[in-house]
């Protein structure tokens, strides 16, 4: 387990935001990394933009074509968080996709990860039976390969958290990510099948948009991901962002603060 990944889930409910990395610049981006760990984010997901996002809806799928148009490469992200890394020590993971991973080098790109201060990767696209791979390069260089658990993962629940690192990815809605108006998947139960198998944090993501929400599902929890939502921000403020970002990590991170522990 990643030390900084656990951190992030110690005082309280977590609050973990998503922004895709270079939308709608990469100096925006880092300025929002620092407005969203002040605004009390407890870990950020950093996107690797991709051109086929398999999991993205339209909102996330328009800022990767945004960012990848602006001319964001994988590297140029790396370089980002070097700088980053100069001035917060805020827990970081990618999100991004197994052929982002696969044509940069699986060994070149998650030691260079690993040494820039990054903790984790998701990648949405690679089931629990194919990750064998990644995550065999992950523990090599210290980095938690999430896992991610879905309302149709049913009997798979068990052996996924029983291998899970970092914290575990509940995943509230079916379909691609994206704002929607209710969440009815009973996360309660996925959470409680999760720890029956391992002591490790479950956060969920996937359709949270709004307080109420996030409220309800980190009571449910040890944390909420937002990703849709405040990428939507990005794309509507542009380079103006920052602050509207902030306000709104802030009023989320607020609405979960006082949340019982399930």
């Amino acid at each position: 387990m990643n030390k900084r990944i656990t951190d992030a889930f110690k005082n309280g409910k977590a609050f973990i935001p998503f922004i895709t990395c270079g939308d709608p610049s990469l100096e925006v981006t880092e300025q929002l990394v620092y407005a969203m760990e002040e605004a009390g984010a407890d870990l950020i997901e950093l996107g690797i933009p991709f051109s086929d996002p398999t999991a993205e809806g339209p909102v996330i799928q328009e800022a990767n074509v945004r960012a990848l148009n602006g001319g964001v490469t994988t590297d140029k992200i790396f370089d980002m968080v070097v700088s980053i890394r100069k001035h917060t020590q805020i827990p970081m993971v990618f999100m991004t996709y197994a052929n982002v991973v696969f044509s940069y080098g699986c060994d070149r790109f998650l030691k260079t990860a690993a040494e820039i201060g990054m903790d984790g990767l998701i990648l949405p696209d690679v089931p629990f039976e194919e990750k064998e791979e990644f995550d065999e390069v992950c523990k090599k260089y210290g980095l938690d390969l999430i896992s991610l658990i879905a309302p149709t993962s049913h009997d798979r629940i068990r052996t996924i958290a029983k291998d899970a690192e970092g914290f575990v990815y509940c995943v509230s809605s079916l379909g691609v990510t994206g704002m929607r108006s209710q969440i009815t998947t009973d996360i309660g139960a996925m959470v409680e099948l999760v720890k029956q198998e391992k002591d490790i944090p479950c956060a969920v993501g996937f359709g949270i948009s709004n307080p109420e929400q996030a409220k309800k599902m980190a009571a449910q929890s040890d944390g909420v991901i937002v990703g849709s939502a405040i990428v939507k921000l990005c794309g509507t403020y542009g380079e103006r962002c920052v602050p509207y970002v902030r306000d709104y990590v802030k009023s989320m991170k607020d609405a979960i603060l006082f949340t019982a522990k399930p």
